[in-house]
């Protein structure tokens, strides 16, 4: 079993940054892959970025590519997302995952096992 809780959030300014934070309980934290995704009001959940268990290797939605980068710190049971020239349409609740199986690129919400509560990112023009 694991428990995520996300933190970071909050109201900027387009053009700001956030970094997002998602604390992890459980041994196994290590072993998981680690994703973001993030859903509007009215939309679908939307994948943001995954990264291996190890850390090696990390996956970006097409429209956060050079904007969002995923990392992880596994001796702190974290997993970051810093979000940089953020506009208006990334308003959203920011969500953190982790998958068992450590999916290569797992960007599909439904391969992941474990969800946080989420955290509000709201972006003003």
């Amino acid at each position: 079993q694991v428990q995520l809780v996300e933190s970071g959030g909050g109201l900027v300014q387009a053009g700001g940054s956030l970094r997002l934070s998602c604390a992890a309980s459980g041994r196994t934290f290590s072993s998981y892959a680690l994703g973001w995704f993030r859903q509007a009001p009215g939309k679908e959940r939307e994948f943001v970025a995954v990264i291996s268990s190890s850390g090696g290797s990390t996956y970006s939605a097409d429209s956060m590519k050079g904007r969002f980068t995923i990392s992880r710190d596994n001796a702190k049971n974290t997993v970051y997302l810093q979000m940089n020239s953020l506009q208006p349409r990334d308003t959203a609740i920011y969500y953190c995952a982790a998958n068992r199986k450590n999916t290569y690129r797992g960007s599909h919400y439904w391969l992941y096992d474990y969800w946080g509560q989420g955290t509000q990112v709201t972006v003003s023009s």
